[in-house]
């Protein structure tokens, strides 16, 4: 393996880990300066803080998981989380606001390289009919385990 394929998966998870942790701190303490939205940008920002409970659960989510991304830990769930979250922000510069969209089109791209760098990872979790914890496996020779001898001992004597 090359230098940059070794390197890139980290080095793409360290960005977008530091895009959601700092943009999603940015929403709870505001140090960085935003430039006024769009009006209608504007009206979906006033919708979101008006339920009292939206803009602080999106943000959270997006430090709790920059911060899984940075400490690479819970890789593939912190992606699988900001999966929704990234496919808004890009709908949302794509439609209200498409003059800031840069950073938008660049966390999509981290996610799918990602998630394609992890895709062994989401195999199970798209599967069309994935198996039951404990179920017998259809390549399983005779029935499982805890159904063999419950009939053994039968009283009739």
């Amino acid at each position: 393996m090359n230098g940059i394929a070794r390197y890139a998966p980290g080095t793409a998870r360290v960005l977008l880990g530091l895009i959601f942790f700092v943009l999603g701190l940015n929403g709870f303490l505001r140090f960085l300066p935003m430039p006024p939205p769009p009006a209608a940008a504007m009206a979906f920002f006033g919708a979101l803080l008006q339920t009292g409970y939206m803009f602080p659960l999106i943000k959270g989510t997006e430090v709790i998981a920059g911060a899984l991304l940075l400490s690479n830990r819970f890789v593939t769930l912190a992606l699988a989380v900001l999966a929704p979250i990234v496919v808004n922000i890009v709908a949302f510069h794509a439609f209200l606001a498409p003059s800031g969209g840069g950073p938008a089109y660049l966390a999509l791209v981290l996610e799918l390289y990602l998630a394609w760098s992890y895709r062994d990872a989401y195999r199970p979790m798209l599967a069309a009919r994935p198996p039951l914890a404990g179920a017998p496996r259809a390549d399983a020779a005779g029935p499982p385990a805890a159904w063999r001898g419950s009939h053994e001992h039968s009283t009739a004597e």
